[in-house]
C-alpha cells in the first residue's frame, strides 16, 4: 500500500494556486463572457443592453492590458480536493496563502482582506477561505474563486420548514433577487444549496459556482429547479446592474444534500457577471 503513495510537495500547490490567481482574479473565462454576449442579444431594454456591451468590452481591455476586468478583485477562496493516495509534504494552508499572496502582488489587484473588527487591511489579501476534501486517487484539484463582495453581502440562508417545499425554495430566490437588486452587479450566477445543515447548505452553494455554465446537472429533479429558476429570476424584470431588463440571470448551479426530517435548510450564494474561477489539477 504505501508504494502507491504519491508525495505532493507544498511548493507545487503555491505555484499552482498563484498561476490560477494570477489568471482568474484579473478576468472572467471564456464560457462567462459568452453567456454575457448572449444575454446582451436577447436584452430589449436599451439601459440594460448599453450595460451588457459595456460588460463585453471590459473583457476585451483586460485581455489586451492585463488590467483587471473588475475593481474589486474578491476574497481568494479555494477548495482543494485531496486524493486519498497523495501525501502532502509541508505547509499547505501556508502554501495556498502564499500563492495567493504573491499572485495579488505581481498581478498588481486590489487587497481587499481585512480584521472583521478592526477593519484593518492584511495588505496581501490573506488568509485565503480554504476547504479541503478527500477524494478517490492520487491527485489534488485545486478550484481558485475570486470572490467579490458585492454579491457575496447579497448572499441568504434560511431554515425553511419542509412543508415549504419547491415552493418555498422558488419564493426565496424571488425575495432574494428583488431585495439585492443591482447590488450584486447582475446579470449573476446563482448557486443554490439545498439540506444538510445550516453550514453545509452554505458550503454547497458556494461550491455550486465552480460548475461550468453549460454543464448539466447529474440530479434529474435539480437539473428541472434549475431551469424553473432561471426562468423566474430572468421574468422579474430586473436586468443588468439593476436596470429595467429582461436577464438578470445567466446560470442556476443546485447542490442538493440529504438533511433532517425536520429542516429544509436553503442557501443562496450569488454571484455577479465576472464569476471568476479556475482550476487545475496536481
Amino acid at each position: 500500500m504505501a508504494e502507491s503513495i504519491r508525495t505532493i510537495q507544498a511548493d507545487a500547490v503555491e505555484q499552482a494556486v498563484y498561476a490560477l490567481f494570477l489568471k482568474t482574479a484579473q478576468s472572467p473565462d471564456d464560457e462567462v463572457i459568452a453567456a454575457v454576449k448572449q444575454a446582451e442579444k436577447a436584452e430589449t431594454h436599451p439601459a440594460a443592453k448599453k450595460v451588457l456591451k459595456q460588460l463585453i468590452l471590459n473583457k476585451t481591455v483586460s485581455d489586451e492590458t492585463s488590467i483587471p476586468y473588475c475593481q474589486d478583485t474578491g476574497m481568494a477562496v479555494v477548495f482543494l480536493d485531496i486524493g486519498q493516495d497523495v501525501h502532502l509534504s509541508g505547509d499547505i494552508d501556508g502554501a495556498v496563502n502564499r500563492g495567493v499572496k504573491r499572485a495579488y502582488q505581481d498581478g498588481y489587484f486590489r487587497t481587499s482582506v481585512a480584521h472583521p473588527l478592526t477593519r484593518v487591511n492584511t495588505k496581501d489579501n490573506t488568509p485565503a477561505v480554504i476547504h479541503k476534501n478527500t477524494v478517490s486517487g492520487d491527485k489534488i484539484k485545486i478550484f481558485a474563486m475570486a470572490k467579490g463582495f458585492g454579491s457575496e453581502n447579497m448572499s441568504v440562508l434560511k431554515m425553511l420548514k419542509p412543508s415549504d417545499g419547491i415552493d418555498g425554495i422558488k419564493a426565496l430566490v424571488a425575495e432574494t433577487i428583488k431585495k439585492a437588486g443591482g447590488s450584486p452587479c447582475p446579470p449573476v450566477v446563482l448557486g443554490i444549496g439545498i439540506g444538510g445543515t445550516m453550514e453545509m447548505a452554505a458550503l454547497t452553494a458556494k461550491r455550486q459556482l465552480l460548475r461550468p455554465l453549460n454543464d448539466q446537472n447529474s440530479d434529474a429533479q435539480a437539473a428541472q429547479l434549475e431551469s424553473e429558476i432561471l426562468s423566474l429570476a430572468n421574468s422579474l424584470g430586473i436586468g443588468a446592474m439593476g436596470f429595467p431588463g429582461d436577464v438578470y440571470c445567466i446560470g442556476v448551479k443546485i447542490g442538493l444534500f440529504p438533511t433532517h426530517i425536520a429542516g429544509l435548510p436553503v442557501a443562496i450564494n450569488i454571484n455577479c457577471h465576472a464569476a471568476r474561477h479556475a482550476e487545475t489539477e496536481i
